[in-house]
This record gives C-alpha cells, structure tokens and sequence, in this order.
C-alpha cells in the first residue's frame, strides 16, 4: 500500500506540472494584460486541483490494471500467431478504451447540451468507439500483412473531406474534435505500444515505417462516421429535438440528493469503463481460457479508474471549463484580437510541450528511429503545429469563416505533403496529429472555442464553437512532414555536393 501512495504522488505531481503551463498562461493575461481577477478565481483553482487528482488517480488505475492487462493479452496472442485473434482483439480494445476516455466523455456532453439534445452524448461515444475499435483492428491487419499506411491514410482523408462537403456546418467542428480526441490518456499508450510491439515480433517489418500509424487511423475513421451521423441527425425534424430536449432535461433531474446523485454518477463511470472490463475477461477466459494474474490488484486498479474519473469531471466543470469561458468572454471585451490569437497561441504551444503522451511517442520514435529522429525537435515542431492550429482555429471563429473551407484546405494540404515525405516519417507524423490534445488540453479549448462563439454576435455556439480541437490535430502532422521534407531535401544537397 505504502507503495501504492507513493505511486499516486508521482502521478498527482505529474499532472500538477501538466496544469502548470495552463495556470502560467492564465496568470500571465489576468494580471499583465486584463490587469483584472477572474470571477471564482478560487472556485477553479479547486477544480483545478480536483482535475490533477482525477487524472492522478486514472493513471494509477491505468497502470495497476489496463495496461498490464492490455500489453499481456498482446503478448499472448502474438505467441499464437492467430491474425483473425489479433484483428478482434485490435477491435475490442479500440472501442473499450476509446468508450471510457475522459476527454471525449467531456466533448460530447458539451454537444448534448449546447444542440439541445439533438445530439445525445451516449450515441456519440458508442459511434466513435466503435468507428476506433474497427480501425484499430483494420491497422492490425495492417501491420501483418504490411501494407503501407499511406494506401488507407490517403484515400480515408479524401472521404474525410467529400464527408465534409455533404455534411451539415453544425455537425461538421464537433465531427473534427470527436476524433482528436479519441487518442488520449487512455487510447494512445496502449495502442501505439501494441502496434509497435507487433511490427517489431514480425520478420520483414520495420518498428517506425510499420509500428506507428494505429493512432492517425482512430483519429480519422470517427471524422467519417460522425459527419455521417450529423447528416441523418439534421434531417430529422424538429419534433425529434423536442423530444430528446425533454430526455436530457428529465435525465437531469433525476437525483434530488447530493449522496444519491454521487451514487448515480459513480454507476455512470461504472457504465463508461465496464467495456474494457468486459473485454479483458472475455479475451483471458474464454478465448486465451487463462486466468488473471493478480486479480485483486486489478480489480483496485479499476476501481480507482472510476473513481478517477468522477472526479475529473467534476473537476472540469469547477475548473477547465469556467477558466476558459472566463478567459474568452474577458478578452473579447478588451476589444483587442491580437490578444485573443496571442492567448491562444501560447495555450496551445505551453500545454503541447507537457503532453505527457507526446513525450512517450517521441522517445518511441527516437528509439525505433536508430538516429534519423530527436525527440526534443519532434515535441518543438508539434508543439508549435499545435499553437498556429488553434490560433488559425480561432481567427476563424472571429472571422466568422465556414469551417468546411478550412478543414478541407487543411487535410487536402496534408494528402499532398504525404506524397512528397519521406515514407518512414509518414506513420509517425500522423500518430503526433492524434496525440497533441491531452486530457487536460481539450476542455479548455473546447471552452475557450464555445466562449468566443457564445460571447461574439452573429456566431452559432454549436456551428462555431466546436473545431479547435481539429486544428491542433491536422498542423502538428503539416510542421512535421514540411520538416521532414525540407531535412530530406537538404540531405540529398549535401550529399551531391560533397
């Protein structure tokens, strides 16, 4: 137990420094530049802490629990050498991992109750879940047959845009931030180790070519399938938003008693990581028909998953999401928009180079690379992708401008860049699109999106406010394929010239 505690500090100081960029930035405008405090500035400050706490404890769970089991299962499925087994195991784990990811719980209860219930928030997670559980197992496929990922990447992002041409502006920013969220605290760890672990117990496949690319797929698949959700949504008809309005409204009102409605919130966690649980005992007892090494170790593992992420929700309504309506409603008001590009160039630039799933990504490739990639470089470009994202991301909601235009010019820019990179940074600069945005990350600029829609006349709160998310996916996989190019390009001059 000792141990255990131990464990939990670690963890409750690593997502203490997480929040520290945040807390700098927010410092920084409130006192130099509003010269003002925030309403409740002590309110999120406990929110804050509650957020570190939750994410502490996740992470412990994690790691006590879906980790070993997760990498365990793999394991033992690649000794068997069954690909049917690995493409169904690819799937589950997808889609049970992705189901209980805090983030895209947070994103989607923003649509529900911004679209007034016409976008239920359940119906959106299973939707992503299952989009990133039949990708997952598509890339396992993947990897065992070797097919280059550019084959699938580039004609799935060409769906992704003719989807974005068809489908309704209000579906269209939620569409983008559904699968940039879907690689996260939970997601990216476990499925980059098992692709990477795959390729490198396979002859004839390479760690970095083949390895990577599990994570570019589960952001663009959910792109597709959400728009495509959004198209039969919004030609419904109104009397179908009514009635789901009433839904959300009785659903809300259910839990007179403080105690009574922690109790249902809990069950509702339960509810969220019971996929997972789920999935690992179907695998180990009737598939692989093995039992669980250490039972009660996961089973505490888990039960400080839920707990976890009670806590981080609560958290984020205390903190994360006041702070970044807080901050847009402010700035606004200053009536000076060079601050408004300034802040959030400096959120997304700050909070990227503490991503913790950046860093393990980054040490992966650096190790699987042999020499050809840095690390530090790679966090530095995606960081800065991630901080000219958001603030293109930004002056479009201020500017008012369609959000089909800027996605579809952005991802076309990407197939093209694609063509012309180097075929072993393809995988990996894709991979870095998926994991920029951190659990910490996306509901605050979430936030600060639906804050500037909200707080800025003639904007529509569910067409404008949602995005951002998308733009800090698609320009960390632009700063690092330019690069890419542009190292190969100098490379190939010296080497004529010497």
């Amino acid at each position: 137990m000792e141990q255990y505690f131990k464990d939990f500090q670690i963890s409750f100081i690593h997502a203490l420094r997480n929040l520290f960029p945040i807390v700098a930035v927010v410092v920084f405008f409130q006192f130099l530049i509003l010269q003002q405090m925030p309403n409740d500035a002590m309110g999120m400050l406990i929110g804050l802490l509650i957020v570190a706490f939750g994410v502490a404890l996740f992470l412990q769970g994690l790691e006590l629990s879906i980790f070993p089991v997760g990498k365990s299962l793999s394991n033992q499925f690649a000794e068997r050498g069954s690909a049917p087994l690995l493409v169904c195991f690819g799937f589950a784990i997808g889609f049970s991992a992705v189901i209980a990811e805090p983030a895209l719980i947070a994103v989607a209860q923003q649509a529900q109750d911004i679209s007034e219930g016409r976008i239920d928030a359940f119906t959106l997670r299973i939707l992503v879940a299952t989009s990133v559980g039949f990708v997952t197992g598509l890339g396992v496929f993947r990897i065992i047959a070797g097919i280059p990922l550019h084959w699938i990447i580039v004609p799935g992002y060409i769906l992704v845009v003719v989807a974005t041409y068809f489908a309704p502006e209000e579906i269209v920013g939620l569409a983008y931030d559904s699968g940039g969220v879907t690689t996260n605290i939970v997601t990216v760890p476990l499925i980059a180790a098992m692709g990477i672990g795959l390729a490198a117990s396979i002859r004839g496949r390479n760690p970095l070519r083949d390895g990577f690319g599990l994570v570019a797929l589960a952001v663009m698949v959910p792109m597709i399938s959400v728009q495509l959700y959004g198209i039969v949504v919004y030609s419904s008809s109104a009397e179908t938003l009514n009635i789901a309005s009433e839904a959300v409204a009785s659903e809300h009102s259910v839990t007179p008693h403080f105690l009574l409605k922690i109790f249902f919130d809990l069950a509702s966690m339960l509810r969220d990581v019971l996929p997972i649980i789920l999935t690992i005992l179907f695998f180990q007892y009737l598939v692989l028909r093995r039992p669980l090494s250490n039972p009660a170790r996961i089973v505490f593992g888990f039960s400080l998953v839920i707990v976890g992420l009670y806590a981080f929700v609560i958290g984020l309504k205390m903190g994360l999401f006041p702070i970044g309506n807080n901050m847009a409603e402010q700035l606004i008001h200053l009536d000076r928009v060079f601050f408004i590009y300034l802040f959030a160039f400096m959120i997304g630039f700050a909070t990227t180079m503490a991503e913790p799933a950046l860093l393990a990504i980054g040490k992966q490739a650096e190790e699987a690379a042999a020499g050809q990639i840095n690390g530090n470089t790679i966090r530095y470009l995606v960081a800065l992708g991630v901080a000219v994202g958001i603030t293109i991301g930004v002056h479009r909601i201020i500017s008012g401008g369609s959000m089909h235009y800027y996605v579809m010019t952005g991802y076309i820019l990407v197939v093209f860049l694609t063509l012309l990179a180097p075929k072993f940074i393809v995988s990996l600069a894709y991979d870095l699109g998926g994991v920029t945005t951190s659990e910490v990350t996306v509901p605050l600029v979430t936030a600060l999106g639906i804050g500037l829609a909200s707080n800025i006349e003639g904007r529509n709160v569910l067409i404008d406010g949602f995005g951002l998310i998308a733009f800090a996916s698609i320009f960390p996989i632009i700063s690092v394929m330019i690069y890419a190019i542009v190292s190969d390009l100098v490379a190939k001059y010296h080497k004529v010239n010497l």
